[in-house]
């Protein structure tokens, strides 16, 4: 099978060329922390560095170690976890938005986003380091009862902060979906707490992110979780019909729910249909609620999200529909795959233009967290098909 032959392609180049690359090059050994950037001629920047790469690189390092990568992983996520703390951590719990490369903090503002994925180092720190489940479970819980706490929404789901900012967003009850998920699946976790606050997202984007005639998830939200006026209220994101349809199928799957299966299925469908462009074969970045195209640049990241919401599509269904999801990912993979196409092996390009090139720039460090996720994603789906 092509796929799997194309799945242990991927494997190859994530073990023996981005792992090692981004385990010695992305990872500051004399201030600490993992760096925004990697130049693409293999070299760090000194770029800021937001916070939210250092949990993404801490779960992409555990899970790496949890898969049977031989490499430092165990030192770069414990000590990637460390400077997170150390540079962002505020004193009220929550983590800061960006520092400088030299440790100093530039923005201190809250983010639910960034919250969200030190919730996911957590749940995978806990299970490659049984000495720390109890620590990160407490860690956890109090980040949780903090979030709760300080921007729970009078409706459902959490404010951008307090007071309330506008727009509110769907992006980041995305990733705390994410989070939530995994986290409800840790022996020592309050699983029960993570499955409720799983189960009020799913609900949420289903009752109000998901537009309820035409199927499609928005970005941006006035304070009644109604639509944003104007124009931005309008956005919808392939990557994200993809991505949230990856989400909802896990949850639905797990639940035994079809009403969210079927809501998934819808959003696959609208980012396969209209947010891949004809020309370049390529999931862009931005349509309208008319489903015309309002941004035409393709980035990494959207195609990794096609990839994985196709391949467990596949792994659910079988006969023709089944067949169909598979060529799907086989057409995700083709538009994957010239990303990772750079001179030094183991980077990405992270921008294609309309005209099909590609901008010279470095490659973000954030965008690992995609690419391990969709490898894996395969794999383990293939696995569920053989």
């Amino acid at each position: 099978m092509d796929l799997r032959r194309q799945s242990q392609d991927l494997r190859h180049w994530l073990t023996e060329r981005a792992l090692p690359l981004w385990a010695e090059k992305g990872y500051d050994a004399i201030r600490g922390g993992f760096v925004e950037t990697i130049a693409l001629d293999g070299e760090p920047t000194e770029a800021h560095r937001r916070a939210r790469v250092q949990p993404r690189q801490v779960y992409c390092f555990a899970e790496a170690g949890r898969r049977g990568w031989s490499g430092d992983w165990a030192r770069l996520a414990s000590e990637g976890l460390a400077y997170f703390d150390r540079v962002y951590a505020r004193p009220d719990g929550f983590y800061a938005a960006l520092a400088s490369a030299d440790g100093k903090v530039l923005d201190d503002s809250f983010d639910i986003y960034n919250q969200a994925f030190a919730f996911l180092a957590f749940a995978y720190l806990a299970q490659v380091f049984p000495e720390r489940l109890g620590e990160m479970a407490e860690r956890s819980n109090a980040l949780r009862t903090a979030l709760e706490k300080r921007v729970r929404h009078p409706i459902a789901g959490f404010e951008e902060d307090q007071p309330p900012r506008l727009p509110l967003c769907s992006n980041p009850h995305m990733h705390l979906f994410e989070a939530s998920l995994a986290s409800e699946e840790v022996e020592g976790f309050d699983r029960t707490a993570w499955a409720n606050l799983a189960d009020e997202i799913a609900q949420l984007a289903m009752d109000r992110f998901i537009d309820s005639e035409s199927g499609a998830l928005r970005e941006f939200f006035d304070h009644d979780w109604q639509p944003m006026a104007g124009e931005k209220g309008r956005i919808v994101e392939p990557g994200h019909q993809f991505e949230w349809a990856w989400l909802l199928t896990r949850w639905g799957e797990r639940r035994g729910h079809a009403g969210a299966l079927a809501k998934a299925r819808r959003l696959f469908a609208i980012g396969e249909e209209h947010g891949i462009c004809p020309t370049r074969k390529v999931a862009v970045m931005q349509l309208l609620d008319d489903f015309s195209v309002h941004d035409p640049v393709a980035r990494l990241w959207p195609q990794t999200e096609w990839l994985k919401s196709a391949i467990r599509f596949a792994a659910l269904t079988d006969g023709a529909e089944r067949e169909a999801y598979l060529v799907s990912a086989d057409r995700a993979l083709a538009a994957f795959r010239p990303f990772l196409e750079t001179e030094v092996e183991g980077l990405w390009r992270d921008k294609q233009r309309p005209d099909g090139t590609f901008v010279e720039e470095p490659a973000p460090a954030s965008t690992f967290y995609h690419i391990l996720c969709a490898i894996y994603e395969v794999e383990d789906c293939l696995d569920r098909l053989a």
